[in-house]
């Protein structure tokens, strides 16, 4: 498979520290300085990238696989639960949201990426605009 839904948590990470680092001092947005993907290292943002894609391409809506950082080099555990769900077919294009909960440290959040892949071809991760 493509390594395109690599970029998937790679633009939401990028977007949430964006967010998190440049945004929440300014704005009094201190909280999400604590949010699980702020504990997430390399190894566990290519490791969750690599769970969400293969619950995209293998599992059914509705059918939820984990994720844990367990075993990384990681101090601080972060377990995540994926979901896909609505997959929607219209012509040779299939779609499908996913939800990806992270936890850590008693703090949780939500994520929701969309993908889209046509015929059998890759998922490919799909900006919100």
């Amino acid at each position: 498979m493509s390594t395109n839904p690599s970029r998937t948590l790679r633009a939401l990470s990028a977007t949430l520290f964006l967010t998190i680092g440049i945004g929440a001092h300014a704005a009094n947005l201190g909280f999400l300085q604590n949010t699980p993907m702020s504990f997430m290292n390399q190894a566990d943002y290519a490791s969750l990238q690599k769970a969400v894609h293969d619950a995209v391409a293998n599992k059914a809506d509705g059918e939820s696989t984990t994720w844990s950082n367990e075993g990384s080099r990681n101090s601080v555990r972060v377990n995540s639960t994926i979901t896909p769900s609505n997959t929607q077919k219209e012509g040779d294009k299939t779609c499908r949201d996913t939800e990806v909960v992270l936890n850590a440290k008693g703090q949780s959040m939500t994520l929701r990426p969309h993908f889209c892949r046509t015929g059998e071809g890759a998922w490919v991760f799909q900006k919100q605009h």
